[in-house]
């Protein structure tokens, strides 16, 4: 059996999820069947469905959180949850017996704090950097061009990937 993941794509708790219902309804059903069933979203809503994580076979809930630094988020992500409310969703989450997992992707500056800030609030971390080119220019505009190289990206994986191994 493979494993469903809500949802790379498209976050599985838009605002309108809070009225419909749809997501929990989804996650439900598979809890029933048993299968196994990764979560990912940047919204604290995902707290409302954690009876059905923890009563599911093989769950885990991951949240996207791409800096520490929420000035840096109003730039690049201004209509997403701040970052504080993301950090104490994966902590509640964490806390209750839910596996947990941070997706750090696209990786934004402000992005090295997130160890410290993430520790023991997660089982695992995954890292990718920004690989579209639609936000170029706010690097440009707020002179944060050193933050699209490689070099940053690798340096700041390094960092992260130590902070999470502790």
């Amino acid at each position: 059996m493979g494993r469903v993941w809500i949802s790379g794509v498209c976050d599985p708790y838009q605002p309108l999820e809070a009225k419909y219902k749809l997501t929990r309804q989804c996650l439900e059903i598979l809890a029933q069947n048993n299968w196994p069933v990764v979560v990912q979203t940047r919204s604290p809503l995902v707290l409302r469905d954690m009876d059905i994580f923890q009563k599911g076979k093989d769950f885990e809930v991951g949240l996207s959180i791409t800096t520490a630094d929420d000035t840096i988020r109003k730039l690049f992500e201004p209509n997403a949850p701040p970052i504080k409310e993301r950090v104490r969703a994966l902590d509640e989450l964490y806390r209750a017996g839910v596996r947990t997992y941070v997706m750090i992707a696209p990786m934004l500056p402000g992005a090295e704090n997130l160890g410290e800030i993430l520790a023991g609030k997660v089982a695992y971390a995954m890292f990718d950097r920004m690989n579209y080119h639609y936000a170029d220019w706010v690097y440009r505009k707020y002179g944060l061009e050193d933050k699209m190289t490689d070099e940053f990206f690798t340096r700041t994986k390094r960092k992260l990937a130590s902070a999470f191994g502790k």
